[in-house]
């Protein structure tokens, strides 16, 4: 029971963390429409920032420069690739962030070569004991951060004007601009804070109880994915509900892998597509996404 209580509260955190890179997801799928596949790249680009600065500047300046950072890069992109292809095909738009993340992450990866990068967080390997269950404390921290910002873009998107503004893209794109919102200044704010939270993302994912930043980090990123898909990619609950599910899952899998030695070695890293695709064999749209409904 303790090992199982561990590893759920280890699953939590994970999923919180999940949660936020799937949110980047559901920001720019609702105020473009375009599945971003560059978001691992930007995540890897934030947390490179962090690992090569704070030994200069320390670590909460260092922090402050990658989320700065992945959130500039965010808005490049929008700006520089996404809103100049000449391409009104939104399956189109896809590819294109394919290209994008390909070349970000090539040179990302080559900068990085074989070396596993500390982001220097001042938390370390210490460990929280609650009772007989002992919690890294970067995952209780990771878990609170990851709550407080998703909670802060919740209220934001729905009380600010900035949140009614893609509100409305996302609802009526061509209303929404007859009415004066600007969808260019709508579509570059959601990538830029997008990639501001795989930024922060980026340094939970790299800090105790894994080794830090690697060239295998975006892989862990894109676990992400399915927790988008899961919770429907126009649905910033269900980036809360597919990242909790994705992250517990795939930890449960991960800690008792010995006793499903029937299923493969590495289950626990291919649960989270698993559990995607049997959702969507039952709820295509995802567990919160809106139906497409079509008049016959």
């Amino acid at each position: 029971m303790i090992t199982f209580l561990e590893l759920l509260a280890n699953g939590i955190s994970v999923g919180a963390v999940y949660a936020l890179i799937a949110l980047g997801f559901v920001i720019i799928f609702k105020a473009t429409e375009v599945v971003n596949f560059a978001h691992a790249s930007l995540l890897l680009a934030g947390g490179f920032v962090v690992a090569k600065l704070h030994p200069v500047i320390g670590f909460w300046a260092a922090l402050l420069l990658g989320v700065a950072g992945a959130a500039v890069l965010g808005a490049l992109i929008e700006f520089l690739i996404i809103r100049r292809a000449n391409a009104s095909s939104h399956s189109v738009l896809a590819i294109v962030t394919i290209g994008v993340d390909i070349v970000l992450t090539t040179e990302l990866t080559r900068q990085i070569g074989t070396d596993v990068l500390a982001l220097g967080d001042p938390w370390r390997d210490r460990v929280v004991h609650l009772g007989a269950v002992g919690i890294a404390e970067t995952r209780l921290v990771a878990l609170g951060v990851a709550a407080a910002l998703i909670t802060a873009f919740l209220l934001a998107f729905k009380y600010t004007g900035w949140g009614v503004a893609m509100r409305a893209t996302a609802e009526d794109p061509e209303t929404a601009a007859l009415m004066g919102v600007r969808r260019g200044r709508v579509s570059m704010g959601a990538w830029a804070v997008a990639g501001g939270l795989a930024a922060v993302a980026a340094l939970f994912l790299c800090v105790f109880p894994t080794p830090g930043l690697d060239r295998s980090t975006t892989f862990a990123a894109m676990k992400a994915f399915p927790a988008a898909i899961l919770g429907g990619l126009d649905s910033t609950t269900g980036a809360l509900a597919g990242g909790l599910i994705i992250g517990v899952t795939e930890t449960l899998m991960s800690g008792y892998q010995n006793d499903l030695t029937f299923l493969g070695r590495g289950v626990g890293d291919v649960a989270p597509f698993l559990v995607m695709i049997v959702v969507l064999l039952i709820r295509p749209a995802g567990l919160f996404g809106t139906r497409e409904l079509a008049r016959v």
